[in-house]
């Protein structure tokens, strides 16, 4: 039994993904009660004793901006009832597209975000595939990065040496380049526009896809567009099965009839974002990342090494 120095208390955001934690961990969930006035304002209120205890609150910052507001509530009332350790597990990490003034008069939210979490009494945070990885120097505590590569090891094989990984822009070559690595693949970028926000354009395609059987990784997948544009480029070059593997399913708009429609073979998605995916099974597949975040947590508690989850290739 592990011990109950620590606790695990889950937001509403992601209930079943804190389910599975806790029970690869073989700790129950806190008690912790979560309401709203009838304004929509939120309260929260820990039902047991978390003094001296090091506290792990699963909460993951996806629309709506209630998830966030949720967490640093949560955040909050720990530090004030006296928690030794915070810990924030934010399995897909929000508002991290905003990374930079690419344009005048813009917010940079990931930064913003970074501040709001670390001031409400953060010690560390724990997460899952940045959208963009240099995001950890945005904050000043600790920072555990954790790859989703090795929730998808193992589902897609290079058996007969047919397969390349495409990485959909070049801000994805990082992460192309470990999936490429672990099944010894041939590695294709993809060269895109973005005119607008949820638009892209396919400009060029640079690697042989012709006859392959191709793998395209993502952080995350929104509305789409750009893994449609992919796909058809791909397929216009000459691909043969194409096959998705991007950690979190935001899958919003028109997402979900363009993947129905498109010539994918199969998507492979994390729980990072609760998706019901009936009557898409054929298309969209599940992969749980709850063995990845409760090794994390038990390690971190035991102030174990936690290296081994977050191998990437660096080259």
């Amino acid at each position: 039994m592990v011990s109950s120095e620590y606790k695990i208390f889950s937001g509403s955001s992601n209930l079943p993904l804190a389910e599975k934690i806790s029970k690869k961990l073989d700790l129950p969930l806190g008690n912790i009660e979560l309401k709203k006035f009838s304004d929509g304002e939120i309260w929260v209120k820990y039902g047991e004793n978390i003094r001296g205890s090091d506290v792990f609150i699963i909460q993951s910052t996806s629309p709506p901006a209630e998830n966030l507001m949720e967490l640093l509530i949560m955040i909050d009332a720990a530090k004030r009832a006296s928690a030794k350790r915070i810990t924030a597990v934010i399995p897909y990490f929000g508002y991290a597209r905003q990374d930079r003034k690419d344009q005048p008069r813009v917010a940079i939210t990931a930064k913003l975000i970074a501040n709001l979490i670390t001031v409400a009494g953060t010690d560390r945070v724990m997460t899952m595939d940045l959208h963009a990885a240099q995001l950890q120097g945005f904050f000043d505590i600790p920072f555990d990065h954790l790859y989703g590569s090795t929730v998808f090891s193992g589902l897609i094989k290079n058996e007969d040496g047919n397969t390349v990984v495409v990485s959909p822009d070049v801000g994805g070559l990082k992460m192309a380049r470990s999936y490429a690595k672990r099944i010894h693949a041939d590695l294709v970028v993809i060269d895109k526009r973005r005119p607008n926000q949820n638009l892209a354009e396919v400009v060029n395609i640079i690697g042989d896809v012709e006859n392959k059987d191709v793998l395209i990784v993502d952080d995350l997948i929104d509305t789409a567009g750009t893994f449609i544009a992919a796909i058809q480029a791909l397929k216009d070059k000459g691909a043969k099965d194409i096959f998705g593997a991007i950690t979190h399913p935001l899958l919003s708009g028109p997402a979900i009839e363009r993947i129905k429609k498109s010539q994918l073979t199969k998507l492979y998605v994390t729980d990072s974002i609760p998706l019901n995916t009936e009557g898409i099974e054929d298309k969209i597949s599940v992969v749980t990342a709850s063995n990845l975040f409760a090794e994390a947590i038990r390690r971190t508690f035991n102030n174990e090494s936690i290296s081994s989850l977050f191998e990437i290739d660096k080259g």
